[in-house]
């Protein structure tokens, strides 16, 4: 949409960096942002502006865009007193904006419409702001028209921010109260913490106590984002700065807590809802040395994105490794290619899972992680009294010749169509409710191919609902591989089912005895494949003869092969688990 350009050109206007030509995207600080070319963290930036004769402060923060990072856009309206609702002139609404505008909107903030990219030969900005205005009900006379690339426009932005925008409300003579709504670590001070001072003031040498942990701090440094961070000799109300105060654990950061300085305590502000993870996924070390190391890595990348949730875990075939809850699979994308490029470490990561929830006879329920925790088919003949499986609630915007495709895809993945209302004369809004597990595959491949690249999708949770599971075993002459393990829908076992053994076919190599690959579901065989046994040609020095000497040799041979095969173990490769686990689905 260009959302990090239009905070270059405002960076730009008020002095921030200078007007190079050069600056692209200068907020995105992560080298997965630039690779990708998306947003991932938000971040924040100071701007200083004089109009109409008075010098105006604002802090601008910069917040992705994609479904799997809305916990990124939750935190930063919570630090927000008005919003500007991006929309890119060329392609109207999509789906994330219709879901970020209500974000906004439940926060209470005044939300200024902006049209970006008018200047592209395809752009149509009458139609564009027609489906903003039918859609959120918006006087189209208030939307700015403006080319961020090009600079178009771009002055009216920061007056129509100051004339829509009301200041913060808290007062500096009040006891300071501040939100704490992100944090970093750094190897030389520690851990780094985005606040907003919502009253009163705070300099270097206070000291601050923690609502949600009563530990004390001395802060030792405080200052603005301007865009890299810049010391100040305080920090007021209606500011949004950092600060750093000898936070050695990562631990002690909570995010949504409240500080207040010492005896002078105050009512803590209402945080936020945490992050509830969506996909489960097992994250284990290529190499056992390197664990003690990956254990450092992914505690100090949750401190700066605090929506994984993180669980210890142990494998048989894979050794000890993490069960990460993340809010989708581009969110899980994103932090394996963090892991790898800024701490430099090697990782597996199995097939993406979500929670299930089993309700027992007793009236008790069980959330479901691993394969593994999933009852057996005894257990769920005798206690279980239903299997439920987490719904979405999906939006999809699409040019209207592809509804019909649309409409399929969706019933292909068990999804139920609640309703489609045009938006415009050409567009298609159309709203589903979708098993969570029939997304984290290759739905939005499949998305992006039936709709030629034109389908936006968002989605957000919308419940638990009773499904028919059961849970799908890979057994290799009869005994079980864990890690193979899958929790599915029934009517999806035999697909599945013969897949997984056809690729398992193709990775185990042959030994001196036949392996036998079978999928079970609830204790039915549903797909077999044979790797043949390696036979050492017995007969060859046989030259003619009786037909009875041969098969005396065969027989004998066979007698063999079958004392093997009752003390042979078959031994997975951990080749064979990195080429399944990294097999597309």
């Amino acid at each position: 949409h260009g959302k990090s350009t239009l905070a270059d050109r405002l960076l730009e206007l008020t002095g921030v960096i200078s007007k190079t030509g050069k600056n692209k995207q200068v907020l995105d600080k992560l080298k997965v942002e630039r690779e990708r070319g998306i947003t991932v963290k938000a971040q924040s930036a100071s701007m200083f502006y004089e109009y109409q004769g008075q010098q105006y402060l604002m802090n601008l923060i910069d917040t992705p865009g994609h479904v799997d990072f809305s916990y990124e856009v939750s935190r930063s309206l919570a630090a927000c007193q008005g919003t500007i609702l991006l929309v890119d002139a060329a392609q109207g609404i999509q789906a994330q904006t219709v879901a970020n505008f209500y974000l906004a909107f439940g926060e209470g903030l005044e939300v200024i419409p902006m049209l970006n990219k008018v200047d592209l030969p395809t752009a149509e900005p009458e139609r564009a702001a027609q489906q903003i205005e039918s859609t959120f009900e918006i006087d189209s006379s208030r939307i700015l028209h403006m080319s961020a690339k090009t600079g178009l426009g771009v002055d009216q932005v920061l007056p129509a921010i100051i004339e829509s925008t009301p200041p913060p409300s808290g007062s500096i003579d009040r006891p300071f109260k501040a939100l704490l709504f992100d944090t970093w670590y750094d190897k030389y001070v520690g851990v780094v913490s985005l606040m907003a001072i919502k009253d009163g003031c705070i300099k270097k040498g206070d000291r601050i106590v923690s609502s949600h942990s009563q530990t004390k701090y001395e802060v030792s440094e405080v200052g603005i984002m301007y865009p890299e961070p810049t010391p100040t000799t305080s920090l007021q109300v209606g500011q949004v700065g950092y600060i750093t105060c000898n936070m050695k654990s990562i631990a002690e950061a909570h995010v949504g807590d409240t500080f207040y300085k010492e005896k002078q305590p105050v009512d803590p502000l209402p945080g936020f809802v945490p992050a509830k993870s969506m996909v489960f996924a097992g994250v284990f070390p290529i190499d056992a040395d390197e664990f003690n190391r990956l254990d450092e890595s992914i505690q100090k990348l949750t401190l700066n994105d605090s929506s994984v949730s993180v669980h210890k875990e142990t494998s048989a075939a894979l050794g000890q490794g993490w069960r990460l809850g993340f809010l989708g699979t581009l969110h899980m994308d994103v932090f394996r290619q963090r892991l790898e490029e800024e701490y430099d470490t090697n990782v597996l990561i199995t097939a993406p899972t979500v929670p299930y929830q089993i309700k027992f006879r007793d009236g008790t329920t069980k959330y479901i992680r691993t394969p593994a925790d999933f009852p057996d088919a005894h257990t769920m003949q005798e206690t279980v009294e239903a299997t439920m499986e987490p719904y979405v609630a999906a939006t999809a915007i699409f040019p209207e010749q592809y509804l019909g495709q649309m409409l399929e895809l969706c019933t292909m993945r068990r999804g139920e169509v609640q309703n489609h209302t045009f938006i415009d004369e050409s567009r298609v809004l159309l709203k589903c409710r979708l098993p969570m597990a029939e997304i984290v595959t290759d739905f939005f491949d499949q998305l992006k191919s039936k709709s030629q690249g034109f389908a936006s999708f968002d989605y957000e949770e919308a419940g638990y609902e009773a499904s028919d599971l059961v849970k799908m075993e890979v057994l290799l002459n009869n005994e079980p591989v864990d890690a193979l393990a899958a929790v599915m829908h029934r009517s999806n076992v035999v697909t599945m089912g013969r897949d997984m053994a056809k690729r398992l076919k193709e990775v185990i190599r042959r030994q001196l005895f036949d392996i036998i690959i079978q999928t079970a579901a609830n204790g039915k065989i549903v797909a077999r494949e044979t790797v043949k046994q390696l036979r050492k040609n017995v007969t060859a020095k046989c030259y003619g003869g009786d037909i009875t000497r041969k098969m005396k040799l065969l027989n004998k041979q066979k007698e063999g092969k079958k004392k093997m095969k009752k003390f042979g173990k078959v031994e997975l490769p951990q080749e064979a688990f990195l080429s399944i686990m990294t097999a597309k689905k």
